[in-house]
């Protein structure tokens, strides 16, 4: 007998998982909670779902063993907590939390349940992370300098459908998310690879002053003014990372983009570059190695962007994942079936997969102190470390 996986929100990103889930070999049963009743029997029916709920508090009640969340970029720490305290395994997609005291709240409760909570960060499965992950475990990096993490995507880039459509005639209210409360897909392409953590960030803002008003004072829930956000941290390893969250930006290339400087050897990505580059003076283009494959879906979503159809590169290991998945959709620069599998076999094994709390809390802290940086002009402040996985904790093989 497999897994019973409830998911929670049918959006375009839930229907990216759903497929995958139903044809994991140790999964028994998929459900689906949504509570728009259109949207939730749209995608029922789409995807051969049998039950449904109408809330999270329904799914939390019934007899699943693991909850996915698929919701509002701000309900996910307090909505983890939840599922985790009725007794359910718990999928994240990112952000982990919006607040510090969330972020606590979550790592205290996985504590206190023994229970498991992975994060959906996409960035850790990017071609340039694995490759630059296992260069640096070999030690081809040298001692780490600096690393630069990057998430530049635009508002005109599907932001504002993607409100629009989750939250109706009030979407400017939310649309002005802090970009630093967003800070998992840069920040996780540095820390990922050197397994350090952040310990103290300075921080500045570009004010806003685009004609649609989002983010201005009176406008959006968290009162913020900041479209642009840039951080310069100091990490636990004596290196420094600079992480930009740009949400107004003249950019179309690799939204998520990672370059990583050691004493021996560097990897530097652009728009349209890819490169590893030694001391000894050595280059190598590394575009083809890294470069993933388009996908064109027959059903593909009139909502979702380009990075929602690719599929792998040649430094992937696709042999790792289940044979029912060929064929199945994939996106995120081939990271949507490596999370979904090591979700579920994390779930059946008990052991921690890669983006368990403790990683997640690595990633999303840094984002939420330097956004309060950010209110104060930069002030210099310190980054809390939420702690480790216990010393006999077993992890998944990568």
């Amino acid at each position: 007998m497999g897994i019973r996986i409830g998911v929670c929100g049918a959006g375009a990103f839930a229907a990216c998982f759903i497929p995958l889930f139903r044809a994991h070999p140790l999964v028994e049963e998929v459900s689906l909670a949504e509570i728009d009743p259109a949207r939730r029997a749209e995608q029922a029916a789409r995807f051969g779902v049998e039950r449904t709920y109408d809330s999270l508090d329904a799914l939390c009640d019934s007899d699943v063993d693991a909850v996915a969340l698929f919701t509002q970029r701000w309900l996910h720490g307090p909505q983890a907590v939840q599922a985790l305290r009725a007794g359910k395994r718990v999928y994240s997609a990112v952000p982990t939390a919006a607040t510090m005291e969330e972020l606590r709240t979550l790592v205290e409760t996985v504590r206190e349940t023994g229970l498991m909570y992975m994060l959906g960060e996409t960035s850790t499965y990017y071609p340039c992370n694995v490759y630059c992950r296992e260069r640096f475990r070999k030690g081809d990096f040298g001692k780490f300098v600096y690393g630069e993490g990057e998430y530049y995507h635009d508002m005109s880039h599907g932001f504002y459908e993607a409100y629009q459509r989750s939250n109706g005639a009030e979407w400017r209210r939310y649309a002005g998310f802090p970009p630093m409360l967003y800070p998992t897909h840069s920040v996780s392409m540095v820390l990922a690879v050197t397994g350090a953590r952040m310990t103290q960030v300075s921080c500045l803002g570009y004010a806003d002053d685009h004609e649609d008003g989002v983010f201005r004072k009176g406008v959006n829930a968290w009162q913020n003014v900041f479209s642009n956000e840039s951080a310069l941290f100091r990490s636990s390893d004596g290196g420094v990372c600079r992480i930009n969250e740009f949400r107004r930006v003249g950019h179309f290339g690799n939204s998520v983009r990672l370059s990583l400087y050691g004493t021996e050897a560097s990897y530097e990505e652009q728009a349209n570059a890819q490169v590893w580059v030694t001391r000894q003076k050595e280059m190598i283009d590394l575009s083809d190695l890294l470069k993933c494959r388009t996908l064109r879906p027959e059903n593909r979503d009139a909502h979702t962007g380009e990075e929602f159809y690719t599929s792998m590169a040649r430094v992937h290991r696709p042999g790792r994942l289940p044979k029912e998945f060929q064929g199945l959709p994939n996106g995120h620069y081939g990271s949507h079936q490596f999370l979904a599998d090591d979700f579920v076999k994390a779930c059946v094994t008990g052991r921690l997969p890669p983006n368990h709390i403790w990683a997640a809390a690595r990633y999303c802290a840094p984002g939420i102190v330097a956004h309060e940086s950010a209110k104060r002009e930069g002030a210099l402040l310190k980054v809390p470390d939420l702690g480790e996985p216990p010393e006999d904790a077993a992890f998944l093989e990568e």
